[in-house]
């Protein structure tokens, strides 16, 4: 799948204006103050008044604002050229002085210079990318020696099943590209766009692994049975900012969040 990059930009510049337009982003009320990352990330990123981070696969920015707003030096990166502009357009709006970056994953070191104490990456991000050893590569590029890394991710167990989660469809380990043609989007089902797309499932051994063989110690690791947004058919809300998979329950591993550390020199 070579050309793997160009569908999957061109995939996510179909979502920017529908995703921007949904109440699943509720952009109005993120503007008048709404933090948009989760509580459990919050948590794991503790204070980060004056620290600098970077923010992958950002999308149109709402976490890398809220980053700002709790006080960080914040750059986002995105592949998706009309994500970054309208990510720098929402900055201009909430008064932030958030940087953002136009970059697939893996060139982001060629376009983007300087060390972080932190790197943040969330939620649908790591099936995007065909080689893990590759992406925690560039985390540990870019921090800084005792730099953290807080990664929240769905849990590969869900990427197994249909839509519906009727049956199971694909492989846990990442044997080959997935690719599919979809319409709508996870956050406005019913958008008038039509998309291919190019995924890849990765087993959370492949996660741990990567992230240790590239200098990195891990200090947390948990899983957890509910999403902390209704991005699934078929949910059920059953607190604020927790959705379980309603044929499922408490039963399964829905999302995992992953705290480690780069070592010293």
């Amino acid at each position: 799948m070579k050309n793997y990059l160009e569908i999957n930009r061109q995939s996510w510049n179909a979502k920017v204006e529908p995703h921007m337009k949904s109440k699943f982003y509720d952009v109005e009320s993120f503007i008048k103050g709404r933090n948009s990352i989760p509580e459990n990330d919050r948590k794991l990123l503790g204070d980060i008044s004056g620290k600098s981070v970077l923010h992958l696969q950002c999308h149109f920015g709402q976490d890398s604002v809220s980053l700002s707003r709790m006080g960080a030096e914040v750059t986002g990166a995105d592949i998706s050229d009309l994500a970054i502009e309208a990510a720098e357009n929402l900055a201009k709006t909430c008064g932030t002085d958030t940087h953002f970056v136009c970059s697939d994953l893996y060139h982001l070191p060629s376009k983007l210079s300087g060390s972080f104490d932190i790197v943040y990456t969330s939620y649908g991000v790591i099936g995007w990318l065909p080689d893990l050893e590759k992406w925690a590569a560039v985390i540990s590029h870019f921090l800084k020696p005792g730099g953290k890394l807080v990664f929240a991710e769905f849990h590969p167990f869900v990427w197994m099943y249909d839509d519906f989660f009727d049956h199971i469809e694909y492989s846990y380990f990442n044997e080959k590209p997935i690719v599919e043609t979809v319409q709508g989007t996870y956050a406005n089902p019913d958008a008038e766009i039509i998309q291919e797309y190019v995924m890849w499932n990765h087993p959370t051994s492949d996660v741990l692994n990567a992230v240790v063989r590239n200098g990195l110690e891990i200090l947390s690791f948990d899983e957890f049975c509910y999403s902390p947004f209704p991005c699934f058919k078929d949910v059920e809300e059953v607190d604020k900012g927790k959705f379980l998979l309603s044929k499922f329950g408490n039963k399964v591993p829905v999302t995992f969040a992953l705290c480690a550390v780069k070592k010293e020199a």
